[in-house]
């Protein structure tokens, strides 16, 4: 059999399997039929085929296992947190997102966050109270400091429970160490920003943990702006 050409080929695989998941035909759990099957009912090489199903298996939507019984084949997940989340910082290591595209998104999403969990008595935010003791330790760097405090906005976003939101944001995190990290170096008293860095996280905590949803929300966008405009970082012109 002439395989058509890869590009072409393998998206005839990847159509056809997006096709029977929105249609109800597979779901998590299920088994895709064989690689020889594939190829021949869609038209392809087995080339084709195992060149789709390594793209299912980068974006998180099947697992494959080699041999034979119950864990061989590949098999439709329910986990796309960390597909969604990689192909995130595959877009970021191609082409890179704008600071001010990812200020906004920040703002966005994590104002949701905070404001959900203190809506949520009864919120795990133990991840959270973590990264705050971690960040308290003596003689952190700042690079250790900034990789810390993006750690912190991420369990925020894990702990609301929203799948897309806190894969968006372990998406972005990369991005958005690497810029605040870069923005350090024009900050005249990086100690005195630290401390009020810190007292910010745990402001922004305690209103979570007492229900009051506007003053997370009003902490959250008053400490990630405060920290953009210290350290010069762009932000979206004023409509």
């Amino acid at each position: 059999m002439t395989d058509s050409p890869p590009a072409r080929a393998w998206r005839v695989v990847l159509e056809s399997i997006e096709g029977d998941l929105l249609e109800g035909r597979l779901g998590p759990g299920d088994r895709l039929p064989p690689e020889r099957e594939l190829a021949s009912t869609l038209g392809v090489g087995r080339s084709s085929v195992r060149e789709a199903l390594r793209v299912l298996e980068v974006m998180g939507l099947i697992r494959t296992g080699t041999g034979s019984g119950p864990t061989a084949g590949a098999i439709v997940t329910a986990t796309p947190h960390g597909g969604l989340a990689q192909l995130l910082r595959l877009q970021v290591a191609a082409h890179g997102f704008p600071i001010p595209d990812v200020y906004e998104t920040r703002l966005l999403l994590e104002e949701w966050a905070v404001a959900r969990l203190a809506g949520q008595p009864d919120a795990d935010l133990s991840a959270v109270h973590a990264a705050l003791d971690a960040m308290e330790a003596d003689g952190l760097s700042i690079n250790d400091f900034l990789a810390l405090d993006s750690q912190f906005h991420v369990r925020l976003a894990e702990a609301s429970g929203n799948v897309v939101v806190s894969a968006t944001m372990a998406g972005l995190r990369e991005t958005i160490e690497s810029y605040i990290r870069g923005g350090a170096g024009r900050i005249v008293d990086w100690e005195a920003t630290a401390a009020r860095l810190r007292r910010e996280h745990a402001d922004i905590v305690t209103a979570i943990e007492r229900g009051d949803n506007e003053s997370a929300q009003r902490l959250l966008r008053a400490h990630i702006t405060g920290y953009y405009s210290d350290a010069g970082l762009p932000t979206p012109s004023p409509i």
